[in-house]
C-alpha cells in the first residue's frame, strides 16, 4: 500500500522544520525583489534534498521517490518558487544525467549537484514547440569531435543562477528512417561561447524562481556531450516529464495545503458581525471542500510515487506509472488552482493585499496547470491511457 511510512513523515518533519527556519521568514522580501536565493540552495543540499534519489557512490541518500515528493510539498508549502527549484533541480537537472549519462558524465557533474554546490537545468520548451515538443527546431550537427549548436530554448527554470553549471537540451540531429526528426539530448556547460542566457522573465508569479530563455548560435560542444545515445532524446524527455508530473502534483499538494491552513486559520479569527467568519457556511462549506480536495490531490500523488517506486524494483509497468502521473498532475494541479481562489476569497480584501500570504499563492498557483504538460496533454494521455483513439 502507498500510506507514507514513520520515516517519510519523520522526513517531513525535518523539511518543515527547515523551511520555517531558513524560508518563510525572507520568502516576502525575495518574492518582492524577484530575487532568486542562491545562498539558500547548498543548504538544501546539506539537508540533503538534492541528493535523495541519488546513488550512495555520488553523494545522495538512495532514498525513494516518495521522499523527494514528500521534500517537495514541504518546501511548496510555505513557498512555491523554493519547491521548484528542488524539483526541477532533480527531476530534470540531475535525473537525466542519472538515468541516461555515462559514468564518465555522472562523475564529472553529480556530485557538485546532488550537494548543492550546482544547479542543472533541462533545455525542452521552445517558443514554437511547447505540448508539441516534437516540434524542436533547435538543431546540432556533428562537425569533427564537435557538436555545433543553433536555436532558442524557452522558460528553462534553474538555467541562469550564478551556481548553474550544465544545461542540457534537445536538438534535431539527423532524421530518421520515417522522415521524422531525430532528436538527442546534450549537455552544454554554463558559459560556453554561443550559449546565450537571455534576461530573466518578468512573470505573473514564481518571483523568487530562476526562468530564462536560452539561445544557441554556433555553440559548441565535445561529441562526449551527447546524453544517452544519438536519437534517444524524445523517449528522455517523455520519461524524464513523467517523473516531473509527479512532482509537480507534490508541489501543487503543498500549496494547497497551505491554503487549507491559512483559510481555517483566518475562518477562526476573523471576525464579522460579531463572531468569527467560520460560523457561516457560506464560509465553512468552503473551507470544507478545500480539505476534500487536499485529501484526494495528496492521496492521488503518493499513490503515484509508489508506483514509481514499484516501478524501480520491477513491480510495476511503465504505462501504470505514466497514467497515475497524469491523473495526479491533472488533478492535484486544478485543485491548487481552486485552493487559492478559496483562500483568496475567504479572506476577503485581504486576499488582496501582498502582505498575506494567500496573493503570492494565487499568483503562484496558475503555472502548475501549465508546466510539466498542461491540463489539456494530461487529459490527452489520460484518454490514451483509457485505450480512446487517437485522431
Amino acid at each position: 500500500m502507498f500510506e507514507l511510512s514513520k520515516d517519510h513523515e519523520d522526513f517531513r518533519a525535518v523539511v518543515r522544520e527547515f523551511a520555517e527556519a531558513e524560508v518563510s521568514p525572507h520568502i516576502a522580501q525575495w518574492d518582492r525583489d524577484h530575487y532568486f536565493p542562491s545562498e539558500l540552495v547548498p543548504k538544501m543540499g546539506e539537508l540533503g534534498l538534492f541528493g535523495l534519489v541519488a546513488p550512495e557512490e555520488f553523494g545522495g541518500a538512495d532514498a525513494d521517490f516518495t521522499s523527494l515528493c514528500v521534500a517537495i510539498e514541504e518546501l511548496g508549502r510555505v513557498d512555491q518558487s523554493i519547491g521548484i527549484t528542488l524539483s526541477a533541480g532533480v527531476g530534470l537537472g540531475i535525473n537525466p544525467i542519472l538515468t541516461y549519462g555515462s559514468q564518465e558524465q555522472k562523475e564529472r557533474w553529480l556530485p557538485d549537484l546532488v550537494a548543492g554546490r550546482a544547479l542543472a537545468a533541462f533545455g525542452l520548451t521552445e517558443p514554437e514547440a511547447g505540448s508539441d515538443a516534437g516540434a524542436t527546431r533547435t538543431k546540432a550537427r556533428l562537425d569533427g569531435e564537435e557538436w555545433v549548436i543553433s536555436g532558442a530554448k524557452a522558460f528553462i527554470t534553474n538555467s541562469g543562477t550564478d551556481i548553474t553549471s550544465v544545461v542540457t537540451v534537445t536538438a534535431r540531429t539527423g532524421e530518421n528512417p520515417d522522415g521524422s526528426a531525430q532528436i538527442s539530448a546534450l549537455m552544454v556547460p554554463s558559459g560556453t561561447p554561443g550559449f546565450t542566457v537571455e534576461p530573466a522573465y518578468d512573470k505573473l508569479g514564481w518571483h523568487a524562481s530562476d526562468t530564462h530563455g536560452l539561445s544557441f548560435d554556433g555553440c559548441r560542444v565535445p561529441a562526449g556531450n551527447l546524453l544517452g545515445e544519438q536519437g534517444s532524446g524524445f523517449k528522455q524527455f517523455l520519461k524524464t516529464l513523467d517523473d516531473g508530473r509527479i512532482a509537480i502534483s507534490a508541489l501543487a499538494v503543498g500549496l494547497a495545503q497551505a491554503c487549507l491552513e491559512a483559510a481555517t486559520s483566518y475562518s477562526k479569527t476573523r471576525m464579522a458581525f460579531g463572531r468569527p467568519i467560520g460560523v457561516n457556511q457560506g464560509v465553512s462549506f468552503q473551507v470544507a471542500d478545500l480539505a476534500v480536495m487536499v485529501e484526494a490531490a495528496r492521496t492521488l500523488t503518493y499513490k503515484a510515487a509508489w508506483l514509481k517506486d514499484e516501478l524501480h524494483h520491477g513491480r510495476r509497468s511503465v504505462g501504470e506509472v505514466k497514467q497515475a502521473a497524469a491523473i495526479a498532475k491533472l488533478y492535484s494541479t486544478e485543485a491548487a488552482v481552486s485552493a487559492t481562489r478559496i483562500a483568496t476569497q475567504v479572506f476577503g480584501g485581504n486576499g488582496f493585499m501582498e502582505e498575506f500570504p494567500v496573493a503570492r499563492f494565487y499568483r503562484d498557483a496558475k503555472i502548475l496547470e501549465i508546466g510539466e504538460g498542461t491540463s489539456e496533454v494530461q487529459r490527452m494521455v489520460i484518454a490514451r491511457g483509457l485505450g480512446l483513439p487517437n485522431a
